[in-house]
């Protein structure tokens, strides 16, 4: 086949590409969604080029309007490319030469590379993208505030290794989940910092000759500044890899809640009950309700996972500076940024709508000797060494098990024959409550502190330092 008249290359070449090798390179079926940006970028670049004497005030007009014109019509659907176009830059230089006229339309390109542009319009899609998961974190955590606002003073099992461990506030655990997405808005926040930098101007890999202006095309895009090699700018994309993290994090924060509440509304649990509107049934089992959102959840923390080691292979090998490999950082950051925002808003509706069965939590709390711990230090406060106390407790738990009766039950002589130090004020400190609200050091379970995190994270959403 020939080259396509409206390709950006192919002067050098007295045949156009093979088909096979168009269709591989081809990019408009997933790259046409940077339109915008590209559009965007386009016109902060013919600024520049006026500004250093290559297009006329007349001609800077044209352009503007003509870019005007092409946007609306990217956005109202009715352009778009063509079946033989390479990529988003292609289509939308054609786009502007039926607008504005080749002559004009054709200057455009002078002093940038699609190397240059293409690292510039991901981070500008990135950057967007980081405050729409921003605002759907901040929904999230909401959920679990309100949660754990309504259940104040509900007490639960606490697990490790997923066996009963020490009672908690229901709160507690509830806030577990928020502190992580605290710290996922903290990695956007950071990660704007090192993405907020513009490549334009970097060219192909060294720059340009035509002396324009990098800091007025960053300025005009809303950039913090101007990177800072033409070479890293154009062949890195740390910065993708970076945001892909993030969204995997995310991804996995969620995915390990999603675990427990698909563990929570089974029959044999019973912690919670989903809410109709955030569940499914069955299509052959009518009392079936499936927590299906949150096995989506954690469906997708595997594709999102799957997404950020594939870019990371892709990266590790390439030399400096620009490669076609990077073609690929887009399919698996897009991806990963669409089914992020298409499951927090559905994760975070199904959080806000559970329903507890305090009275089980409550009921369970005790349940395993989860207060086993509470007695070895007692007894260190009688000046047991720990070593002896929990060799102690550990025969008490023991003597309870083997006669089914709770670390309440045994007689004041039995507590006596296990170990001289067991006397009866031990029975003081097997409550549920007392073992709540003495956990009241910095992060403790205890109401104060649950309350403390309550306040701060109030704060986060009020958008507070």
């Amino acid at each position: 086949m020939a080259q396509s008249n409206d390709s950006l290359w192919g002067g050098r070449f007295a045949s156009g590409p093979n088909d096979a090798l168009a269709a591989l390179s081809r990019s408009t079926h997933f790259d046409f969604r940077l339109a915008p940006y590209d559009l965007k970028g386009t016109s902060a670049h013919i600024k520049a080029l006026h500004q250093a004497g290559y297009l006329s005030t007349d001609e800077l007009a044209k352009l503007e309007s003509a870019i005007g014109q092409l946007l609306e019509k990217v956005l109202n659907g009715s352009f778009g490319p063509q079946p033989d176009e390479e990529d988003v830059h292609a289509a939308l230089e054609r786009g502007l030469i039926e607008i504005a006229g080749a002559e004009v339309a054709g200057k455009i390109r002078a002093g940038r590379s699609r190397n240059d542009q293409i690292a510039t319009l991901i981070r500008s899609f990135l950057l967007d993208a980081s405050v729409e998961i921003e605002k759907q974190l901040h929904g999230y955590i909401a959920a679990l505030v309100s949660q754990a606002t309504k259940h104040r003073g509900v007490v639960m099992p606490g697990r490790t290794h997923f066996q009963h461990a020490q009672p908690v506030l229901l709160s507690h655990h509830l806030l577990a989940h928020a502190w992580p997405m605290v710290r996922n808005l903290e990695r956007l926040a950071d990660w704007r910092k090192r993405a907020n930098l513009s490549p334009y101007g970097s060219g192909a890999l060294a720059g340009n000759t035509l002396g324009l202006d990098p800091n007025l095309v960053a300025r005009e895009l809303g950039f913090a500044g101007v990177t800072q090699n033409s070479m890293d700018a154009t062949a890195s994309r740390d910065v993708v890899a970076e945001f892909s993290f993030i969204t995997a994090m995310i991804a996995v924060d969620l995915s390990r809640f999603a675990e427990e509440i698909i563990a929570w509304s089974t029959f044999e649990f019973m912690y919670v009950k989903l809410d109709d509107a955030f569940s499914t049934g069955s299509s052959i089992m009518p009392q079936k309700k499936n927590p299906d959102i949150a096995e989506l959840a954690r469906g997708k923390a595997g594709r999102l996972i799957g997404n950020h080691t594939g870019l990371l292979a892709t990266l590790k090998g390439l030399p400096l500076s620009y490669n076609r490999d990077l073609q690929e950082d887009k399919e698996p950051v897009f991806d990963s940024v669409d089914n992020l925002l298409l499951v927090l808003p559905a994760f975070s509706g199904m959080v806000s709508t559970l329903t507890f069965n305090t009275e089980l939590l409550e009921s369970l709390a005790p349940m395993g000797y989860s207060l086993a711990t509470d007695v070895a230090e007692w007894l260190v406060k009688q000046g047991v060494p720990f070593r002896d106390a929990h060799e102690i407790t550990g025969q008490l738990v023991q003597f309870c098990e083997q006669n089914n009766i709770q670390l309440e039950d045994p007689t004041d002589s039995q507590l006596l024959a296990i170990s001289k130090h067991l006397t009866p004020e031990v029975r003081s400190v097997i409550d549920v409550q007392r073992a709540i609200s003495s956990r009241n050091g910095a992060g403790g379970t205890s109401l104060a502190q649950v309350d403390t995190q309550l306040e701060a994270l109030n704060k986060v959403l009020a958008g507070e330092k």
